[in-house]
């Protein structure tokens, strides 16, 4: 399973919350946690696809700017 962190700006309501959460889980992913009060978001990746650099997409294509992108591999 990979784990992906992003940091993100710009989460100025509970709805946004909401909003990438449900654009992430329509790419498959496993998990997804969103930290409204910090801006993160943990997403949870079984197998390879999709990648983050798609994900990450997905979050700029609703309109947020992504900070910063952590990729790690995590023990079975």
């Amino acid at each position: 399973m990979t784990k992906v962190t992003m940091y993100l700006g710009e989460l100025t309501c509970p709805s946004c919350l909401t909003k990438i959460q449900t654009a992430l889980k329509k790419q498959g992913v496993a998990e997804v946690k969103v930290l409204f009060n910090t801006g993160k978001v943990i997403i949870r990746v079984n197998g390879e696809r999709p990648t983050a650099a798609v994900l990450e997409q997905v979050i700029t294509d609703l309109g947020y700017k992504v900070m910063k992108v952590r990729v790690k591999e995590e023990a079975k």
